[in-house]
């Protein structure tokens, strides 16, 4: 981006950072994602998020806005070195996923995606009644496993022999408070591109928005099909040892 909308000095400059005609730019890309989640039933009632890096720049969804109604002028942008707001809607407010966003890019993320995956949640809850509180959900043997990264700085997907690990934490009564957990869950299980939230959804991200949407939609297919196998008591993995130690 052009160093005078690094640190804009204007309001009509901090408006050019959401204005383009390129479908491809960052708040276009959000609204045109939030459209696309809200009809898979992933952001219903304002709940849900989307954030993406852009150089220097980190693109934010608003909090409280109905995802399929949402537009360019409803985006905020922040900073990434300084953690400031370069521009701010006076009406709204900006997404309480905000840190946990954050916590993805620090680690290099270019697009970090929360949904209230119906899925996701339920899966949730089989781990924890069929493994623990503490096991993670792991299958392999699935070929849309092929849709995830092997993870940061690796080269490559994961194969359909390999075994897919996504961590749980619990969730809080305010989304903020997940911060620490899920930044503990990201460096124990630094390989990971997503942190489910127990009750609550997911959290997923990816190098670019291409990754995370892919990655984001491997999943909840994943977890839909998990759900099924276990109606049908089918097992995830050959091996019943999914229990691992506490986040």
């Amino acid at each position: 981006m052009a160093s005078e909308e690094a640190n804009p000095k204007t309001v009509d400059d901090a408006e050019q950072l959401v204005q383009s005609e390129d479908p491809q730019h960052p708040s276009n890309l959000i609204c045109e994602l939030c459209r696309k989640f809200y009809a898979l039933g992933w952001v219903t009632g304002t709940g849900g998020g989307t954030s993406i890096r852009y150089h220097d720049h980190i693109f934010l969804a608003p909090s409280g806005v109905q995802k399929e109604l949402m537009k360019p002028s409803d985006i905020f942008v922040m900073d990434f070195n300084t953690k400031e707001y370069l521009r701010k809607p006076s009406v709204l407010k900006p997404s309480a996923c905000t840190p946990l966003f954050l916590a993805a890019f620090t680690r290099g993320a270019g697009c970090c995606i929360h949904t209230h995956s119906q899925w996701a949640v339920l899966v949730t809850l089989l781990v924890e009644r069929d493994f623990g509180q503490s096991a993670c959900f792991e299958i392999e043997e699935i070929e849309q496993i092929k849709g995830i990264g092997k993870g940061r700085g690796k080269v490559g997907n994961l194969g359909y022999h390999d075994r897919l690990r996504i961590p749980i934490i619990e969730n809080t009564a305010f989304e903020e408070d997940l911060t620490e957990s899920l930044e503990v869950a990201m460096e124990k299980y630094p390989d990971t591109y997503a942190i489910l939230v127990r009750r609550h959804g997911i959290y997923v991200w990816g190098d670019n928005v291409h990754k995370a949407k892919t990655q984001c939609e491997s999943l909840d297919y994943i977890f839909q099909l998990a759900v099924e196998m276990k109606k049908l008591g089918l097992p995830w993995a050959k091996s019943s040892d999914t229990h691992l130690s506490d986040i």
